[in-house]
């Protein structure tokens, strides 16, 4: 059985008591666009480090576009069976570590000419309605070894672009500073941007955590300010799976999905609620119910993280998460012994998972477009198989619905998509969804479609049931 044949990560942040207007307009046509927003380059040092030497940005975007190249270390030829229709190379900030740059790698001179090459890759593959090149970068905060990071992306253009270089956590690694950064520059030169936690699950429960950077309690500016830059969360990726674990959902028998419990700088992690999607998604209730704004009202999206330059989320085809963690053939070997003791830890390959993939809906396949869809939070993940998924949620639909010829007319005509927020209910009115899921045509069938539900009851605890809405063939059970 293919992976991910039980549910398709969804975890759409419909919430009540919000304004309509929130609610979209109509009509308008969007189609669903593949991409991922997480791929690391020999710019980036540790893939560098890492074996991947000749792989720079254009080779990730000729990879993601389908075209054929060499595989970093191995040297074979290779090539994605289906091409992405958008990609954020995200190298690590300051980028430069393979740049055809010369120079100190430690000036703001050498960072401003390697920041201005890969921009101009960006701009070079990107071909709007066709494939769209998102200029982006990773901000890489690692605070004790705990995983802070951060992707960010722009839909604007090189040229723009070349207007700032990106804020690396040799400036600061604390978030609040770079979400300040963010507002900054995107005032000084009218421009946009998304940043994108990722891999909560090795933040040791720093990543949803209760108090702000200085370990105030959060407040209604702070959580303000987060949505503002930080509408969705990366929830699964080659790190494992950031939405929750079994100690947290014990009656999720699914809870224990693709889990990866070692901190990047070796060590187990800590199982905390602050280190899981589905526990921020309810801690963010609770930070309503308390300062009137919700800091974790979350879209949901995926990506690879692959530090070989090449997007590939396809579990038969899977090489490992950088160069040096494939064998001779490409399948995956564990790292060498250090002093006679193999390290689970090490590397963090062998023991990757091939995943995960985002699936956006966006009314054309531009920067501008993908990056609004990714705003509105109509985005959602999966871990590889490329599983169609729309879901609305309404006060007024029918059984019936389910049915329609043109679901997303009824969708949007009644209800609001994926991401969106639902006015008050009227006259206490209960929720309903409609939701069709379509199993990719090169992958396994659907099991089953679950959705789990987290709310907040009249004494402030929080509480999350799994439904399982439908099942495959004729199956109740």
């Amino acid at each position: 059985m293919t992976k991910m044949t039980r549910k398709t990560w969804l975890l759409a942040s419909l919430t009540l008591a919000v304004s309509a207007s929130a609610r979209p307009a109509t009509g308008q046509e969007r189609s669903l666009y593949w991409g991922d927003t997480h791929v690391h380059t020999s710019y980036s040092s540790d893939a560098y480090g890492m074996g991947t030497v000749n792989a720079d940005p254009e080779t990730a975007y000729r990879f993601a576009r389908g075209l054929p190249v060499v595989y970093p270390g191995l040297g074979n030829r290779v090539r994605l069976d289906r091409p992405l229709d958008f990609l954020v190379v995200a190298d690590h900030s300051p980028v430069g570590r393979g740049a055809p740059v010369e120079g100190d790698r430690n000036t703001r001179e050498f960072q401003t000419a390697a920041w201005s090459v890969y921009v101009d890759a960006a701009e070079r593959n990107n071909e709007p309605g066709t494939f769209t090149a998102l200029i982006g970068w990773e901000w890489t905060s690692t605070p004790g070894g705990t995983n802070l990071h951060r992707v960010v992306f722009t839909p604007t253009d090189a040229e723009t672009a070349k207007g700032f270089l990106p804020l690396s956590t040799r400036d600061s690694r604390r978030p609040e500073d770079l979400w300040s950064w963010l507002e900054e520059t995107s005032d000084r030169l009218g421009i946009d941007f998304v940043a994108i936690p990722h891999n909560s699950n090795l933040s040791n429960g720093l990543m949803f955590d209760m108090v702000d950077s200085d370990g105030r309690p959060i407040s209604a500016e702070y959580a303000r300010t987060r949505m503002r830059w930080e509408p969705l969360v990366e929830v699964l990726q080659m790190k494992g799976t950031s939405e929750t674990h079994p100690f947290l959902s014990p009656e999720d028998e699914f809870a224990n999905f693709e889990l990866f419990p070692f901190r990047l700088l070796g060590g187990r992690t800590v199982i905390d609620p602050g280190a899981f999607v589905r526990t921020a998604l309810l801690r963010g209730l609770q930070f309503e119910e308390g300062v009137g704004v919700n800091p974790y009202k979350l879209g949901i999206q995926g990506a690879t993280d692959s530090h070989t330059s090449l997007s590939d989320g396809n579990e038969d085809l899977f090489a490992g998460r950088s160069p040096g963690q494939a064998g001779p053939t490409g399948g995956l070997t564990p790292a060498p012994p250090v002093n006679g003791r193999v390290r689970e830890d090490a590397g963090v390959g062998w023991n990757s998972a091939a995943q995960g993939i985002t699936g956006a809906w966006s009314t054309a396949n531009t920067r501008e477009a993908v990056t609004a869809a990714f705003k509105r939070k109509e985005v959602y993940a999966t871990s590889g198989p490329r599983i169609q998924l729309r879901m609305f949620g309404g006060f007024q639909f029918e059984a019936e619905d389910a049915d329609a010829r043109d679901i997303a007319a009824v969708g949007y005509g009644g209800g609001v998509p994926m991401g969106g927020d639902l006015a008050q209910a009227p006259n206490d009115a209960p929720v309903s969804l409609l939701i069709h899921a379509v199993k990719d045509p090169a992958g396994a069938n659907l099991d089953r479609a679950q959705v789990i539900k987290g709310w907040l009851d009249d004494d402030g605890e929080t509480h999350e049931r799994v439904y399982d809405v439908a099942w495959a063939g004729q199956r109740t059970a």
